[in-house]
């Protein structure tokens, strides 16, 4: 009696056999950042046939500046929110880090740069501050970071008018190094009709790190990992404290930069700004594709986020509609979002 055959296993479907093996399609469907894409391509759409000046190349020099001011600080919030975390002071954050380098190089040194330098340590303390509290207190990063937005802001006021009688900083323009300093954080370059801010430079600099950190590095599975499950990612080895610190010292790093362009653009400070910014960094982040929820979202659907505000922002200007239709559309924007987010999160659930 002959042996019977083996019976072979069946083959798993394609889309059980990892990323690698999905459709082009399914793969594109996964995508955090395609729900940005397509609102993009909409708001694009949109404001090219209200604004007769939005296509010109001239225009699209000033989206792209006002896109990264935007985007410099919602790259490395989305990152602390794709973590699981939110940061409140983040906007107030790169007024005080402003301060610090104008106060400090007027006051102590004749020298820019150094107050630069200064700025930068102290701006990272913060960021530091912030997660160090974080993984000690084990409070909710709202609370930690409202009671640093408060401190901060406080400060910004009574630091400034204790040292220079008023509510703005004095003119460093005179001093030593700012020439130098403005070239890096506030130039511009002349490409054919277009005039590029140097800040948009940074951004897709930290666009292209952030992508990076997030989808070649070991640093970045665990910044998921922390976002998805904490107690799950420790318990199989990931540093989560040192990660959440991490996250923050890179807003932190995000509003040093932002910072010292509004110094070097302006000359002065004017200590109650950046109130309420850090909604539109988090609005950015969330336009992009990150979950509210911690542990999905990418870098590159933040700065489409930035980029739908930079053209929002302008085309509205350029359409001569009053501004105050900004809220509506940031309103209108941040719903679908949303509803999107909820809809991506339970075909991701679905997966598992």
């Amino acid at each position: 009696m002959s042996a019977a055959a083996p019976t072979r296993a069946p083959e798993p479907a394609a889309d059980d056999r990892g990323p690698a093996h999905r459709s082009p399609a399914r793969r594109l469907l996964a995508r955090p950042e395609l729900g940005a894409v397509v609102g993009a391509a909409a708001v694009f759409l949109f404001f090219s046939v209200v604004a007769d000046t939005f296509l010109q190349w001239s225009s699209f020099g000033t989206v792209l500046y006002a896109s990264s001011t935007i985007g410099i600080m919602a790259v490395p919030v989305a990152l602390l929110m794709i973590g699981g975390e939110f940061d409140l002071s983040a906007g107030v954050l790169v007024t005080s880090s402003a301060l610090i380098s104008s106060m400090f190089s007027y006051q102590m040194t004749a020298n820019v740069w150094v107050g630069i330098g200064v700025s930068l340590l102290a701006t990272l303390a913060i960021g530091f501050f912030n997660g160090f509290m974080l993984t000690r207190t084990k409070l909710p990063s709202f609370i930690i970071t409202l009671g640093t937005f408060l401190m901060l802001t406080g400060a910004n006021l009574g630091f400034t008018r204790f040292i220079s009688g008023g509510v703005s900083t004095k003119t460093i323009g005179d001093m030593e190094g700012f020439p130098a300093a403005q070239d890096v954080f506030a130039s511009s370059l002349t490409i054919g009709d277009i005039e590029l801010k140097v800040t948009i430079l940074w951004w897709f600099g930290l666009v292209a790190l952030a992508t990076w950190i997030l989808l070649r590095t070991r640093t970045g599975n665990w910044i998921f990992a922390v976002g998805g499950n904490a107690d799950a990612a420790r318990a199989v080895g990931v540093p989560v404290n040192r990660i959440r610190i991490g996250l923050y010292m890179g807003v932190a790093f995000g509003a040093w930069i932002a910072g010292q362009h509004l110094l070097m653009s302006y000359d002065v400070v004017q200590s109650g700004e950046g109130v309420g910014n850090e909604f539109l960094y988090i609005i950015a982040a969330v336009i992009g594709g990150c979950l509210m929820t911690g542990g999905y979202g990418s870098a590159i659907g933040a700065a489409v986020g930035a980029f739908i505000f930079g053209m929002t922002n302008k085309g509205i200007v350029y359409a001569q509609w009053g501004a105050e239709w900004f809220k509506l559309f940031l309103g209108a924007m941040l719903l679908l979002a949303v509803l999107l987010n909820a809809w991506v999160r339970k075909r991701v659930e679905a997966r598992k």
